[in-house]
């Protein structure tokens, strides 16, 4: 039996979605599912919730065990296949405003600190530390498990990890496997799933590069050509469209 640790699983609709996913993946269903957090109460309804979520749609078949605190995160970790990362450090209040409101406090408009910026330096400079306290225990305890990060900002976090830590790591995004269905629903092109797609690059700057319907049919010609009919017609009379940075890179890059 196989086991899969969650950090930060006291982010409960994040743990519902992933270890549901995994429940509902045969090669999955008897692992051991190991809960670790900081925060109590929050662990505890991600316990709760996923025990019930496996005895719903997993007939029971994993095992479920929680780890509260630094002093158990050892633990958690030992012998471990995966290791799911979620933690956000100094959580969304005060942390997360912060990174807003102090460069707003000096006229600094920027995103949201989910990728680079300076909102994101310093998240990143929250979470990297913490990081590598999960990385130099999973080279402990779990040498040969896989550390699946979904903490941002990504770019820098899965960085850190891939250059300076000794342990095996990827950085991974929803926003990946959104990225087209949007695409093709805003262009008014039916999406016929499942569709084929081919994606590189990093967390928010990806690149889809091929896209295919059901039927192997290439997607891209169609989608450029409405892309700037609609890029073009919207700049022309002057009104915003939420994409159209996406089809202006379409038109420059093809």
């Amino acid at each position: 039996m196989g086991k899969i640790t969650f950090m930060g699983a006291g982010s409960a609709a994040f743990a519902k979605n992933v270890l549901g996913d995994c429940m509902l993946t045969p090669a999955l269903r008897d692992f051991e599912i190991a809960l670790y957090d900081i925060n109590p109460e929050r662990l505890e309804e991600s316990f709760i919730m996923v025990s019930t979520l496996n005895k719903n749609i997993n007939e029971g078949r994993a095992t479920i065990k929680k780890y509260l605190g630094v002093e158990n995160r050892k633990e958690a970790l030992r012998g471990a296949n995966f290791v799911v990362n979620t933690v956000q450090v100094g959580l969304y209040k005060p942390c997360t405003v912060t990174d807003f409101e102090i460069p707003k406090k000096y006229g600094l408009r920027q995103t949201i600190g989910d990728t680079l910026g300076i909102g994101g330096i310093f998240r990143a400079l929250r979470t990297i530390p913490v990081l590598e306290e999960f990385a130099m225990d999973m080279a402990e305890v779990c040498p040969n498990a896989w550390l699946l990060n979904y903490s941002n900002p990504m770019a820098m976090n899965a960085g850190f990890l891939q250059r300076y830590m000794p342990i095996k790591s990827i950085g991974l995004c929803h926003s990946v496997q959104v990225c087209s269905s949007r695409l093709l629903k805003n262009l008014g092109i039916e999406y016929k799933g499942p569709v084929r797609e081919r994606i590189a690059g990093i967390n928010h700057m990806a690149w889809l590069l091929e896209i295919e319907d059901a039927d192997g049919n290439d997607l891209y010609p169609e989608i450029r050509r409405r892309a700037i009919e609609t890029l073009e017609r919207h700049l022309e009379e002057g009104h915003w469209h939420d994409d159209l940075i996406r089809y202006d890179y379409i038109r420059r890059l093809g």
